[in-house]
């Protein structure tokens, strides 16, 4: 016989060996073919059993639905121990659940089946078992599931959860909605997830694990847990944890960062709870907590609403203790600190709006003494004063007039006085034209005047720390209401000059005067405010005149600059208003002083509004601004020239007063503003020049102003110098994936490698320079200085690695001021960031481990902790 034919043979009778076999599986379980899927129901047994003769070979249970089963290779039945083997490729489907794996066995009786991965000539399982239940899919080396109680044991199973997978090496399936774990892993390292890495970047290990899966979200609750990163075991451990998987928001625990303070000792920072408070609200309790025994409170509740309004209240209350007690440096300090934020949003109602930033802390000391680390890292501590505002807004459909209510408080660190208005209210009419042409096209003097028109009503009191909102604080408050009027109108003169006019009023009632006497027995001026109303009006008119040149120079084709244009407007004004400090307006009276001279004084002196000016204006003002650029050729500009910046803005001012009596001129003012390097560095500069000659005497410092006019002097200088620089303004980066070819995988993606497997990688970074100089002189001799050079910055060494800082260098006095060290570790899963302030008052540093995932946000709070994000009070 021929190799072909007894191949032919063979054939034949593994045909009929399974033709026999089928037959004899068809006797004993009825069987259907779905001729779509290519599925076979090798188990089909009905509900109604009438007419289905009895038979120790069909199972005694009925089932609920029809057993499907696939393999590719092999199908056989044990008729003995009713049972069904299925090899490679294998797959049965029952009811909503469907498991593929390598080798599946069936025990009809027992309604157990036992699926088997693929295994390598060792035995160990190479490609894992899958089973799918309710569009969820979980992965096993080896699976028992017991179709009758739905119930299931898994070994190394691997199930994914939201963000997240856990992997286990027992569980055990009670049912649809409970499964316990033994020796489990959780962990929402992407690259794990997507197996691109067999290893984690980090995971919470715990020895057991009871999952709640429920119908909108699941739960996963854990005994003793421990956070691992790159498989090193930390000292996080916590009693337990519950870990929610569902898209609203859950309570949690907010995890702190931890770090040493010079003066109060190791602490953790932002250790706390946080809850949701309905679908509006969410509320987070943090504190510090010190060695030394300091500590801190900081409750926050948010809110939001969408397309209406979000903010949040906020509150700081903490103690703060340095030294030792019953030695002399023991110091015991309490702080609080009160803030709110609300925004509105611009399309929830366009004719009213509310928003407030009240911002309150308890004294002048505050950010000197809490142990808030947050207000020094984030550069708060640098704060002089503290302003807090409340704003109402309504603007009317069919009325021409806006009314604004606000209501304000100020504090000064420096000078412990706080400024409070409460309230404030304005009501503004909308601008009208007095002459407004039916055409509607203005043209002339009387067509163009408009109006604008206002009230507002003002409370406003300065008082100390001490006194706010007691009764000597109401009964300096001072109150006030101003209305006014101001016209103005313009016009072209023969088409180059544009011609103005306007006039302004000013009519002011108050509810205190002053009254100014000295006092020989202090031997000072003694200031008495007198309750009762008193009003003054005040005018003024002004003219001006202004056009623009232009001017431009235009150089030859041999010559690198193309052109150079120079712009001039000039503007010219006079000024018209009377002396309101003439007895007979009845605005100012006089005192005598300790030599017995006869002294003036306003009545509105330190009033709401202020004192009408004294003396008659008559004056002339001019203003020369300057606009210098050049063009000159350039091959990197498409248009073969590039436009160069000389001067943006150079401003010249000054004036003349013909009715003053003496020091007519005024003192003049040059202020310039310029970029350079293609818009990188900004310069703004300003000085001030008195025209008046300033005599000193022997040994004198203190100079006196003269009338001998043309003796100019530097009174004033200030220069500010800005300059950002990164890696992408000095050329191209270096292209590595033309000089490497060898680019790393899995987490080294963005990395390239040479012939001996060094990792290349271009830094970016970023440096802001700021740079600051001051010159005052007035009427000393020697004048003062301040010179300052800051710098803010962030380098990335690597895909992962940045650091950044800021620092500010006094060149004066030759010390640095506050400087500020960050770094962070981007672990992809998980952020490490390590913050330092290496000397000063406030010298601490702050480590924080935090883990990104979305799942996690409200289980292990990281960053942002809420689901708004206002202007935070932390």
């Amino acid at each position: 016989m021929t190799a072909l034919a007894r191949s032919i043979f063979k054939s034949i009778l593994l045909i009929l060996n399974i033709l026999i076999f089928n037959n004899i599986l068809s006797q004993i379980v009825p069987q259907n073919i779905d001729e779509k899927s290519g599925i076979r129901d090798s188990v089909s047994i009905r509900r109604d059993t009438v007419g289905v003769k009895k038979d120790t070979i069909i199972p005694k249970e009925e089932l609920e639905d029809v057993v499907k089963t696939k393999a590719e290779y092999k199908s056989s039945s044990s008729i003995s121990n009713k049972q069904t083997f299925l090899n490679k490729k294998a797959q049965i489907i029952y009811q909503d659940m469907q498991i593929g794996a390598d080798y599946i066995r069936i025990d009809w009786e027992t309604g157990k089946i036992y699926a088997r991965g693929e295994q390598d000539d060792k035995g160990k399982i190479i490609k894992p078992a899958v089973a799918t239940q309710g569009g969820k899919q979980y992965e096993y080396n080896e699976v028992i599931y017991n179709y009758k109680t739905k119930q299931a044991i898994a070994f190394n199973a691997r199930t994914e959860e939201s963000e997240g997978v856990i992997v286990a090496e027992k569980t055990k399936k009670y049912n649809d909605s409970v499964f316990f774990m033994r020796k489990a892993i959780y962990t929402t390292d992407e690259y794990f997830i997507k197996k691109k890495d067999s290893l984690p970047d980090y995971h919470m290990s715990a020895p057991n694990i009871k999952l709640i899966k429920g119908k909108n979200n699941s739960q996963l609750i854990t005994g003793p847990i421990q956070l691992y990163i790159e498989q090193v075991p930390t000292p996080l451990v916590m009693p337990f944890a519950i870990l929610p998987f569902s898209d609203k928001r859950s309570a949690g625990i907010l995890i702190p960062s931890f770090g040493e303070r010079q003066d109060v000792g190791f602490f953790l920072n932002g250790l706390g709870y946080y809850q949701p408070i309905g679908d509006h609200f969410d509320l987070k309790i943090l504190s510090d907590i010190y060695t030394k025994g300091s500590w801190n409170l900081k409750p926050e509740l948010n809110y939001l609403k969408k397309y209406r309004y979000s903010g949040n209240f906020a509150a700081d209350y903490g103690y703060t203790v340095r030294g030792i007690k019953g030695l002399d440096d023991y110091s015991k300090s309490k702080t609080f600190r009160i803030a709110w934020r609300h925004s509105q949003d611009s399309k929830a109602n366009p004719y009213f709006t509310f928003n407030a930033s009240v911002d309150i802390v308890s004294g002048r000391n505050f950010y000197t003494n809490t142990v808030n680390n947050n207000y020094a890292f984030n550069g708060s501590v640098l704060n002089t004063t503290q302003t807090s505002r409340i704003n109402v807004t309504k603007r009317f459909l069919n009325l021409p007039i806006t009314i604004s209510a606000s209501a304000g408080y100020n504090q000064n660190f420096a000078t412990g006085l706080t400024d409070i208005r409460l309230p404030d209210m304005t009501i503004a009419v909308n601008q009208f034209y007095l002459f407004k042409p039916k055409t509607g096209v203005r043209t002339g003097l009387l067509e163009n005047i408009n109006v604008n028109t206002g009230f507002a009503l003002s409370n406003y009191v300065t008082t100390n720390e001490d006194e706010v909102f007691k009764k000597q604080m109401w009964e300096d408050m001072k109150t006030g209401a101003k209305n006014n009027i101001a016209l103005s109108t313009n016009t072209t003169l023969a088409k180059y000059f544009t011609f103005s006019l306007s006039a302004n009023v000013d009519n002011v009632l108050t509810t205190k005067t002053l009254e100014k006497s000295y006092n020989p027995i202090s031997n000072k001026v003694d200031d008495n405010y007198k309750n009762g109303i008193a009003a003054y009006s005040t005018f003024s008119t002004s003219a001006s005149l202004q056009t623009i040149l232009y001017g431009q120079k235009n150089f030859g084709k041999s010559s690198p600059i193309v052109a150079i244009r120079h712009m001039v407007t000039p503007s010219f004004s006079f000024t018209y208003s009377p002396d309101f400090g003439d007895r007979s307006w009845g605005y100012y009276k006089d005192y005598s002083n300790a030599r017995g001279e006869i002294t003036p004084y306003s009545i509105f002196d330190n009033g709401i509004y202020g004192a009408p000016s004294t003396g008659l204006t008559q004056s002339i003002g001019f203003n020369i601004s300057n606009n210098l650029e050049m063009k000159v050729k350039s091959k990197s500009d498409s248009t073969g020239v590039k436009k160069v910046k000389i001067f943006e803005n150079l401003n010249i001012s000054g004036g003349y007063n013909f009715a003053a009596e003496k020091y007519k001129w005024s003192v003049f003012s040059v202020n310039a503003q310029s970029s350079f390097f293609d818009n990188k560095l900004n310069v703004n500069s300003s000085l001030t020049i008195e025209p008046y000659e300033i005599v000193f005497a022997d040994n004198s410092n203190v100079g006196v102003r003269t009338e001998n006019f043309g003796h100019f002097s530097l009174q004033g200088f200030n220069l500010q110098l800005s300059y950002p620089m990164s890696d992408a303004i000095f050329g191209k980066k270096e292209e590595l994936s033309k000089k490497y070819k060898k680019k790393g995988e899995i987490r080294n993606e963005n990395y390239y490698f040479d012939d001996d497997n060094y990792a290349h990688y271009v830094p970016t970074w970023t440096l802001n320079v700021n740079a600051n100089y001051a010159y005052t002189r007035g009427l000393s001799r020697l004048g003062t200085k301040v010179a300052t050079v800051g710098l803010d910055g962030s380098i990335k060494l690597t895909p992962y690695w940045n650091i950044n800082g800021s620092t500010n260098y006094d060149v004066v006095n030759k010390t640095l001021a506050y400087t500020r060290l960050g770094f962070s570790r981007d672990q992809r899963s998980f952020t490490i960031t390590f913050n330092w302030i290496p000397f000063g008052q406030y010298k601490v540093y702050d480590f924080f481990i935090g883990i990104k995932a979305n799942i996690l946000k409200d289980a292990v709070k990281y960053k942002e902790r809420s689901f708004t994000q206002p202007n935070s009070t932390f």
